[in-house]
């Protein structure tokens, strides 16, 4: 009896020796009115304090689990646990289209993933070795003094009204007039778009974006039942000629576009785009969803105002804003700014979905913006993202063979191949010698990309990114020889 018992370090005992308790109990290990050792016996059984087993049978006995007869002993008592005959649900055959649809495309169950110890680039994460732990738990232990027992109730499904107010301001200073619109909290960027796309009623339930573009952004997509179109990139964004055309033979309902930094290109969309991009779409009558992916992440040339700003007093475009790229993406926290009257009704879908955002995560990530934290964080990240950025660059012209190399800031490159080289054999190559990247193929809307890759290069060390890339280009040149390229 009990032999079975195992000590964790660093958890309190009492806790440990009352779980397991309760665990012989429920699983039936020990039958109802069954005599316990005494708290003395245990002890030796144990080789623990019986002060610690006092404690714990009075807890246990409190909770319901045990019982003491006077001069008898200690029972367990019966724990509302029945044996009944028991039967098994095959569930794949009760799945919904709609998980059916997820499972099929999900990356981290479909693509080959990275293991422990390999050259990963498969990744656009910040690199944790930059996280400024020390001004976050100055974040945490400022805001809990301040308003602790409030952080740890219940909040408001708009968000956290401090932050609402700083991240107003931060949008205005992108350029964007935020007069008569409102931010909604989120958890990222994820459960942003999809609420969006579930609270629309749209003429049509189908969607122009980029081509190639966010898989996420598919993903959801799909999933919200939405048709999706995608539109080819030059070197300064979206083809506005394709664009116009794609406009004149279809009907849609929506648009989704990254016009700084894009995933996964890296592209950023010129001024010159980003006007006609709006004029086209209010032309037809078309809302914009714009994603404010990685805009912080600039190395070099002055700033590119978000569409949003384009956008002037308009209400047209929805933008969504996420600090998952840059800061922590651990705190799932990102937003929408939009038309006041459209937040109004989101704000609603969000309570009815999940309540709010953590408050406590909205709370400390206020006060690391108030006391000053992020701008000094963020110039130290771009630093050493941009010479990562130069790095994977200058090795990827230098070792792999290429058609296109594409982005000019954020935290990843993009890469097109020789006609006839496959980015999944390159891949599969590479996987074996301990090198994993992000096939292009996965974020194309309509099949093609075969011969593109994604190299995030955020989390590699200088070191295993000239390695890394060595390895891809020694892949991609063995297919090409063997395709007589």
């Amino acid at each position: 009896m009990f032999t079975d018992f195992k000590i964790t370090e660093g958890r309190p005992l009492t806790v440990q020796v009352k779980e397991y308790l309760k665990q012989w109990i429920t699983k039936g290990k020990g039958r109802v009115d069954q005599k316990l050792p005494s708290t003395r016996e245990l002890s030796t059984m144990l080789n623990i304090s019986r002060n610690t087993l006092v404690a714990v049978y009075t807890e246990l006995e409190e909770e319901g689990y045990i019982y003491t007869v006077r001069s008898k002993g200690t029972f367990v008592s019966k724990v509302g646990i029945a044996s009944v005959p028991s039967w098994h649900v095959d569930w794949q055959q009760h799945l919904s289209p709609v998980a059916v649809a997820a499972t099929d495309l999900d990356l981290m169950k479909r693509d080959l993933r990275g293991e422990k110890g390999m050259i990963n680039f498969a990744s656009i994460a910040p690199d944790e070795k930059l996280f400024d732990l020390a001004n976050v738990k100055r974040a945490f232990l400022d805001r809990m003094a301040i308003e602790g027992e409030i952080l740890l109730n219940y909040g408001y499904a708009k968000g956290y009204k401090p932050l609402i107010e700083y991240l107003t301001g931060y949008m205005e200073t992108k350029g964007v007039d935020m007069d008569g619109k409102d931010i909604l909290i989120t958890n990222g960027f994820t459960e942003a778009y999809d609420i969006i796309l579930s609270s629309l009623n749209v003429k049509e339930k189908h969607i122009l974006c980029e081509n190639p573009t966010h898989h996420t952004a598919i993903k959801i997509s799909q999933l919200q039942g939405y048709n999706i179109t995608g539109i080819g990139m030059e070197q300064d964004g979206i083809d506005i000629g394709e664009m116009e055309r794609a406009l004149t033979e279809n009907s849609f309902g929506l648009a989704f576009l990254t016009p700084s930094y894009h995933n996964p290109t890296g592209i950023v969309m010129s001024a010159e785009k980003r006007v006609e991009v709006l004029r086209l779409l209010a032309k037809h009558h078309i809302p914009l969803i714009e994603d404010g992916f990685n805009e912080e992440l600039r190395y070099s040339g002055s700033h590119m105002a978000p569409l949003a700003a384009f956008g002037g007093d308009g209400n047209s475009v929805i933008y969504l804003g996420s600090f998952s790229k840059i800061l922590f993406p651990g705190i799932r926290i990102g937003w929408i700014a939009a038309d006041r009257e459209l937040i109004d009704a989101l704000v609603s879908v969000k309570r009815a979905r999940n309540i709010h955002t953590s408050t406590l995560d909205q709370a400390v990530l206020y006060q690391y913006f108030h006391n000053g934290n992020f701008e000094k964080y963020l110039k130290r990240a771009k630093s050493e993202y941009k010479h990562k950025h130069e790095l994977a660059v200058e090795c990827c012209r230098k070792y792999i063979p290429h058609k296109r190399l594409t982005g000019t800031g954020g935290l990843h490159l993009f890469l097109e191949l020789q006609d006839g080289i496959r980015s999944r054999d390159i891949l599969r190559d590479c996987y074996e010698q301990g090198v994993v990247f992000t096939a292009g193929d996965v974020f194309y809307t309509d099949g093609q990309g075969e011969g593109t890759l994604r190299i995030g290069f955020s989390r590699v060390s200088d070191e295993d990114l000239v390695h890394g890339i060595q390895v891809i280009g020694k892949a991609v040149q063995r297919r090409m020889e063997e395709n007589g390229c």
